[in-house]
C-alpha cells in the first residue's frame, strides 16, 4: 500500500469521486491539507469565500441545483463554529455536501489547548454538529480515513439527501500511514425503492374512489426529479397539482394544472383545493405550519376526513403532522413510475371521473386571477411588489436558476412566481436562514455556468452578507443580486402591524432618532467592490436595468425600492401562539 499524507487521501478521493470545487477559508487549523489541495488544484478548485456560513450556502444551493455534492473545509473553533447555519440550512431542506471541519490535534486533547471545546468531552466539536447533519464522524488516525470518507459520501446521498460532518484533528492532515484510497462510492442515487404491489393497489383504490383528489408535491419529488412524471400523472387524470415552494418548477408554473403554493401566502386555488379535496396523494413533503395554516382544520387541508396518501423517502416523515390513510416509503420518480403502470390496469380511473372537479378548481384560478391581475400593472413610486414579481416573470429568461432569501419578499415569490423548470427557484423552506440566497446564488451559477443565476434578497438579508461581492468579483461570477428594498425588516414589521395593532419596534431601518430612513447606497457599494451597480426607483426602469445586467455577464446589485405598505393578501393563516392567528384576507376557510 502506498505511504500517504491524511491530507492527500483526503484530497485524493474527493478527485475519485469526481467533486470539482470545495468551498472553504484557511486556518492555522486546515494548513495542513491546503498543500494535498494545491497538488490537485487542477482538478479540485479551492474557492475561499469571505465567511464560512455563505462557504456552506454556496455548497447547499450547488446540490439544489446539480444533485451532485461538494465539499467544505473551514479551520479550528470560530470557522467550524459558523458551518452551523448553513448545515442546518441544508438538513432541513435535505440538501448535502461535505462539510469537513478541523479540529485540535490528538496530543493534545482534553488540555485545553487553543480553541478546544473539552467542558464535557475532548475534541467535542462533533457534538456542536450533531444536530445539524445526517451523520458526524471523527477519525483520529490517518488510516481510520478511508473507511470514514467513504461512508461519509454514502450517507450523504442515501436516501434523504443530508449534509455530512467530518471533523478531523489537524495533525491527521500530515501524519502518514500506509493507506489506500477507499473504493469509490456506488451508492449515489442507487438506492431507490418504490412501493409494494400491496401499497399500489391501495393507492388506485383510493383513486378510483374519489371525485375531487389533488396531488401535493415537495422538495422529495425535485430530488427524485419526478417532475415528468408528476406532470404525465396529472395531464392524464386531469388533477390539479399544489406545490411547496421547493417542489416549484416539476410542473411548470404556468401549467393550467399547476395551482402553486398552499398556506397563508399560498394562492387561492391551492388552498380551496386543498381544504375541499377528498384525498391528497402528497409526494415527498413535511405538512409544516406554512403549508398547512399551522394544521387548523378547514384554512389549508381537512384531515383526517379527506384521505391521504403520503409518499417519501423518509419513514420519519410519513405521519408526522397528518396520519395517512396509506403511508409508503419510495423514492417519488420510482413511484409515479409504478403508479403511471398501474394505472394501465385499471380502466375507470380517468380523466373524466375528475372533470366536474376540475371544472370547478378553474374556476377559482378565474377567481384569484382577476383579483391580483390589476396591480401586477401599477405602476407606482417606490415600486409595488406584485410589480416586481411580474416584470422579472417577464424580463427573466425561462432557464433563470432563481435564488431567494428569508424576508417578505419571499412570500410575495411564493405567491405569485411561476417556476419553469425543476431545480430552479431555490428556497431556505425549513430553516429560513438569512443569507441563503445572497451567498447561495454564486454555488448555483458554478454548478450551471450557462444558466443566468438571480438572487432576489431583501436589504437585511443582503446587509448580512456583503461580502458575496468579493468573491463574485475574485471569481468573474456573473451573478445579479435583486436587493428588495423596503427600509425594513418586513416581513417582522407586518407581523408586529397584523398581530400587536402596529406597534412597531425594532424592525425599521432609521437614522438615529429623525425617522429619516436609511439605508446604505448599495449600488455604489458594488460598484466599490469591482462589480456593477443600479439603483431602481421608478417602475419604467426595472425591465431594462435587468435585461441590461444580464447582458453584461458581470457581478451586479440592483437596488430596488419596493413599497413597505402593500402586504401579500393572505388565502390561508399563521398562528405564532399563543398569539390568535387571523382570518384570511381571502377566501374562507371550509369545515367538510
Amino acid at each position: 500500500m502506498p505511504r500517504m499524507k491524511g491530507g492527500e487521501l483526503i484530497a485524493q478521493y474527493l478527485v475519485q469521486e469526481k467533486v470539482p470545487y470545495i468551498f472553504g477559508i484557511c486556518g492555522h487549523g486546515n494548513v495542513g491539507i491546503l498543500d494535498a489541495l494545491y497538488d490537485v488544484r487542477d482538478r479540485l478548485q479551492l474557492i475561499s469565500p469571505r465567511h464560512e456560513q455563505c462557504a456552506g450556502h454556496m455548497a447547499d444551493a450547488y446540490f439544489r441545483v446539480k444533485h451532485q455534492p461538494v465539499a467544505t473545509l473551514t479551520s479550528t473553533g470560530p470557522g467550524s463554529a459558523n458551518m452551523v447555519m448553513s448545515c442546518a440550512t441544508a438538513l432541513s431542506d435535505s440538501s448535502a455536501f461535505l462539510c469537513i471541519t478541523s479540529n485540535v490535534p490528538t496530543s493534545q486533547h482534553n488540555r485545553a489547548p487553543f480553541q478546544e471545546l473539552y467542558t464535557h468531552n475532548q475534541a467535542d466539536f462533533a457534538q456542536v454538529m450533531r444536530p445539524v447533519v445526517k451523520r458526524a464522524f471523527q477519525p483520529s488516525r490517518v488510516d481510520m480515513l478511508p473507511l470514514a470518507l467513504r461512508q461519509a459520501m454514502d450517507t450523504m446521498v442515501t436516501g434523504r439527501p443530508g449534509p455530512v460532518n467530518l471533523d478531523i484533528p489537524y495533525n491527521v492532515y500530515q501524519e502518514e500511514a500506509d493507506v489506500e484510497l477507499p473504493p469509490a462510492s456506488h451508492l449515489q442515487r442507487a438506492h431507490r425503492p418504490g412501493a409494494s404491489e400491496a401499497d399500489l393497489a391501495l393507492a388506485l383504490d383510493l383513486l378510483a374512489a374519489a371525485h375531487q383528489p389533488v396531488l401535493f408535491i415537495g422538495h422529495g419529488a425535485t430530488l427524485s426529479e419526478a417532475g415528468p412524471e408528476v406532470t404525465a400523472l396529472a395531464e392524464q387524470l386531469g388533477v390539479p397539482v399544489i406545490t411547496s415552494p421547493n417542489g416549484m418548477g416539476c410542473i411548470r408554473g404556468d401549467h393550467p394544472l399547476a395551482l402553486g403554493f398552499i398556506g397563508r401566502n399560498g394562492a387561492y386555488p391551492a388552498n380551496e383545493a386543498g381544504r375541499r379535496a377528498d384525498l391528497v396523494i402528497t409526494l415527498g413533503t413535511r405538512f409544516d405550519d406554512r403549508s398547512s395554516s399551522s394544521w387548523h382544520e378547514g384554512y389549508s387541508w381537512n384531515f383526517p376526513k379527506t384521505r391521504l396518501v403520503h409518499v417519501d423517502i423518509d419513514p420519519q416523515e410519513l405521519g408526522r403532522n397528518y396520519a395517512p390513510d396509506l403511508g409508503v416509503i419510495a423514492d417519488i420518480q420510482v413511484f409515479m413510475r409504478q403508479l403511471l403502470k398501474a394505472l394501465a390496469q385499471r380502466p375507470e380511473i380517468r380523466a373524466a371521473r375528475y372533470a366536474p372537479w376540475l371544472e370547478q378548481v378553474r374556476g377559482w384560478q378565474a377567481q384569484w386571477e382577476a383579483f391580483v391581475r390589476p396591480h401586477f400593472g401599477d405602476s407606482t413610486t417606490p415600486l409595488r411588489p406584485e410589480f416586481v414579481v411580474d416584470t422579472l416573470q417577464k424580463v427573466l429568461p425561462d432557464d433563470v436558476i432563481l435564488a431567494l432569501d428569508s424576508g417578505v419578499h419571499h412570500n410575495w415569490f411564493m405567491q405569485f412566481w411561476r417556476s419553469l423548470r425543476p431545480q430552479s427557484m431555490l428556497n431556505s423552506w425549513g430553516y429560513s436562514s438569512m443569507g441563503f440566497g445572497v451567498c447561495g446564488v454564486m454555488g448555483a451559477q458554478l454548478a450551471a455556468p450557462g444558466r443566468p443565476c438571480v438572487a432576489v434578497v431583501g436589504d437585511g438579508g443582503f446587509t448580512m452578507a456583503p461580502y458575496v461581492l468579493c468573491t463574485a468579483v475574485e471569481h468573474n461570477l456573473p451573478v445579479v443580486w435583486i436587493v428588495w428594498n423596503n427600509f425594513a425588516w418586513g416581513a417582522i414589521r407586518d407581523l408586529q402591524y397584523g398581530l400587536f395593532d402596529g406597534r412597531e419596534i425594532g424592525t425599521a431601518f432609521y437614522k438615529g432618532q429623525s425617522g429619516e430612513r436609511y439605508n446604505p447606497d448599495f449600488a455604489a457599494w458594488a460598484r466599490a467592490c469591482g462589480a456593477d451597480g443600479y439603483t431602481v426607483t421608478r417602475p419604467q426602469d426595472l425591465g431594462a436595468t435587468v435585461q441590461q445586467a444580464l447582458k453584461n455577464q458581470r457581478p451586479c446589485v440592483i437596488d430596488v425600492h419596493v413599497d413597505a405598505d402593500v402586504r401579500p393578501p393572505s388565502t390561508g393563516t399563521w398562528q405564532l401562539p399563543p398569539i390568535p392567528y387571523k382570518e384570511p384576507a381571502y377566501g374562507k376557510p371550509f369545515k367538510a
